[in-house]
């Protein structure tokens, strides 16, 4: 495949790279991540501490889909997202089953009144601890997974060279810190990183574009050179690698 072939082919991929819910089933046998290859789980961490008369929050929920597989009491369940695919989602899926719905994009304020929830979740998404803090109850919980400041950055530093991290000081040892500062007790923490390998480069083209607060102004015009670059390293090594870095904790009020 020439270059004008190339560029045609990652332009329209990238036209057509969009996000519903949180899933990769369209680049599915052309990358390969270790994301649920974790030393923990988080799911069997949160079944490990919620009751089912606990009244939960789940935050950036995404589509609800994790939520939803906990198979907690609706009548008990809140759930926010700000991502507007994603609310308009949440608002078709999660509302009509009696789930407590709300829209957010501002994690310092929160659309609760102060101790309201016994477990407070966040897979992913950002958080403040001063307002979880407020929202729960004396002796709740809140049960995280985050995503670390490393994250796919070797992948970012391919395709976009001259970059910054996008979120320097996201692991765990300074994030556990705000939580204990702010009047928790740490319960249990770890953290991780993991391969990820992309076989093809129309593939990290769709992933760089649904992900573009890790992959900042991407584009196929702008990266076009590095992508090149991308695709000759893929010829020859068959991949190019990066790392998925997490980290979770649980802390008590």
């Amino acid at each position: 495949m020439n270059v004008n072939e190339l560029k045609e082919k990652w332009l329209a991929e990238e036209k057509i790279a969009q996000m519903k819910g949180w899933e990769f089933s369209h680049i599915e046998g052309k990358f390969q991540s270790e994301e649920d290859n974790m030393p923990w789980d988080y799911a069997s961490v949160i079944k490990k501490y919620l009751k089912p008369t606990d009244r939960i929050l789940d935050m950036d929920t995404g589509g609800g889909e994790f939520l939803l597989s906990l198979g907690h009491p609706y009548s008990l369940t809140s759930a926010t997202e700000g991502y507007a695919p994603n609310v308009t989602l949440c608002q078709e899926t999660l509302a009509p089953l009696g789930i407590d719905f709300r829209e957010m994009e501002d994690e310092s304020k929160m659309p609760f009144d102060g101790g309201t929830f016994d477990i407070v979740l966040n897979r992913h998404g950002s958080y403040d601890p001063k307002e979880i803090y407020r929202v729960l109850k004396p002796g709740g919980l809140f049960i995280t997974q985050q995503v670390g400041e490393d994250n796919d950055w070797d992948l970012v530093k391919l395709v976009l060279p001259d970059y910054e991290k996008a979120f320097p000081g996201h692991n765990l040892r300074v994030q556990a810190k705000l939580f204990t500062e702010s009047g928790f007790t740490s319960l249990e923490q770890d953290e991780t990183f993991k391969p990820i390998r992309f076989f093809d480069t129309s593939a990290l083209v769709w992933f760089a574009k649904v992900i573009p607060w890790e992959f900042i102004d991407f584009s196929v015009e702008r990266c076009f050179e590095n992508l090149l670059e991308v695709e000759k390293q893929i010829c020859e090594k068959e991949y190019v690698e990066g790392k998925v870095h997490r980290f979770y904790f649980v802390m008590k009020k």
